[in-house]
């Protein structure tokens, strides 16, 4: 298979939607293929990459940190990226400044960054498919 660009736009916030889990499993199999990666994280998306997110315990349900194994997207995120570079892909991750700033999460993840609407709109002139995974 042709290695192949393709940009992927996210909106939803971690945990919020299960259009996360469908758009994560996509990336891991474009990373696995070794294919580039553009993601623009917009609106809430932009804190799935926040470097300061915690796993906790639950209370709740009697767990401790451990027994409870919370996962953090941010660990998803850089997950992927070293997925890609694994295969010979790279990601470029792009978190919306704008989203970040009034959210409060411009600490991110190594290798993610901060950007505009004007890199997803280079991204999907220079990449071969686009996809966006809007919220409800």
């Amino acid at each position: 298979m042709a290695k192949r660009t393709l940009t992927i736009a996210l909106m939803d916030a971690p945990y919020e939607s299960a259009n996360l889990t469908t758009a994560f499993r996509i990336l891991d199999v474009a990373a696995r293929r070794g294919h580039d990666i553009n993601v623009f994280a917009y609106e809430g998306a932009a804190a799935l990459a926040f470097a300061r997110q915690a796993a906790h315990p639950n209370p709740v349900h009697g767990k401790n940190l451990a027994e409870e194994n919370h996962p953090t997207t941010k660990d998803q995120v850089a997950a992927l990226l070293a997925e890609a570079a694994r295969n010979g892909g790279k990601v470029d991750w792009v978190n919306c400044g704008m989203c970040v700033d009034e959210r409060g999460v411009g600490e991110f993840v190594d290798g993610t960054r901060r950007g505009s609407p004007a890199d997803f709109q280079a991204f999907v002139d220079a990449s071969d498919n686009t996809l966006v995974i809007p919220t409800k």
